[in-house]
């Protein structure tokens, strides 16, 4: 009888199950967090890593007092257990493309209130034409949305580009102007004839990227040149809590010009300078060549570049003055 090697042994004796619970607990950062997303008890998580650090003969998660951190092998465990995830999700893809229908799941990981009739034209045609596929369109800051593709986890993303990682490709989506504005409840709400100068010194709410040499680099130098300083009392990554910020009057800040359209038409927003040169924005489709898409994923995509080719960049321009 030939000997069974090590790696074979591995293949044959590892349940998948145990990498499932090793990248929920990447994933969560705690083994609380890890049982809530799977809905098991932290002792049965505990207990899972334990099985799968015997199976793999390495200790893979530092659990030292107060800290919680992948060793070298649970780095390496990670990306190739991510690997073994994505061909799973991907099997019943594979037999249903094998029969020659465009079906299987997208996941798109946006940026906070993307607003592109470009994306949403070719999301809707896609649909009406596969009605076999599924989405899930999942709302995260653009660093994260970029992780999520680098890993192989998201089959697109659609966001600002603060730094592209390696193996993923982005593509120009559109490109929006922002606007400094404030809310009702401001001192400068209504005001007509406001110099740009008198914006100096005015408390400042704004997204977490806007900072030199970030995604909102653009919108810095402006607030700069305006003398605005850098009195930041409000933050947060998604758009939805800036606008909240502004409308409640907690500050002045910048949002997409095409975005807020209709809160300045309802006058729950007011605009103010500077009207013209506006900074401007780029928002890119991301993917990851070396993904093996199935057939939705691939058709989308091909689906989302072609239309890219045929619209000029001026039409997917918004907000510009």
């Amino acid at each position: 009888m030939s000997r069974i090697s090590a790696p074979e042994r591995l293949a044959r004796d590892l349940d998948w199950n145990l990498l499932r619970v090793f990248l929920a607990l990447a994933e969560a950062n705690s083994v609380t967090g890890a049982a809530e997303r799977l809905s098991l008890k932290q002792p049965s998580v505990s207990a899972a890593l334990k099985r799968l650090e015997d199976r793999v003969g390495a200790r893979l998660i530092d659990r030292a007092r107060g800290r919680f951190q992948l060793t070298a092998p649970g780095l390496r465990l990670l990306d190739e257990a991510r690997e073994v995830e994505a061909a799973i999700l991907r099997l019943a893809d594979r037999i249903t493309e094998a029969e020659g229908q465009v079906t299987g799941h997208v996941t798109i990981a946006l940026a906070s209130h993307v607003v592109c009739p470009l994306f949403d034209r070719v999301l809707a045609g896609f649909s009406t034409d596969h009605p076999g596929a599924s989405f899930s369109l999942e709302v995260m800051t653009s660093r994260e949305a970029l992780a999520l593709v680098a890993a192989r986890r998201a089959s697109l993303a659609i966001c600002l580009l603060p730094l592209r990682p390696s193996g993923v490709v982005a593509d120009l989506l559109y490109r929006e102007s922002f606007a400094l504005f404030c809310g009702r409840r401001h001192p400068l709400y209504g005001s007509r004839s406001l110099p740009p100068e008198g914006l100096a010194g005015q408390a400042i709410v704004s997204f977490q990227t806007d900072r030199e040499g970030d995604a909102l680099g653009e919108v810095t130098a402006l607030r700069r040149r305006l003398g605005m300083g850098e009195r930041v009392v409000g933050s947060s990554a998604h758009l939805e809590e800036v606008r909240r910020m502004i409308e409640a009057g907690i500050g002045i800040g910048p949002l997409p010009l095409h975005v807020v359209a209709r809160d300045l038409a309802e006058g729950r927003l007011w605009q103010l300078p500077p009207y013209r040169g506006l900074p401007q924005v780029d928002v890119h489709l991301c993917h990851a060549p070396a993904l093996r898409r199935n057939p939705a994923e691939a058709e989308l995509l091909t689906r989302l570049q072609a239309a890219l080719v045929a619209t000029p960049l001026g039409d997917r321009t918004y907000g510009a003055t």
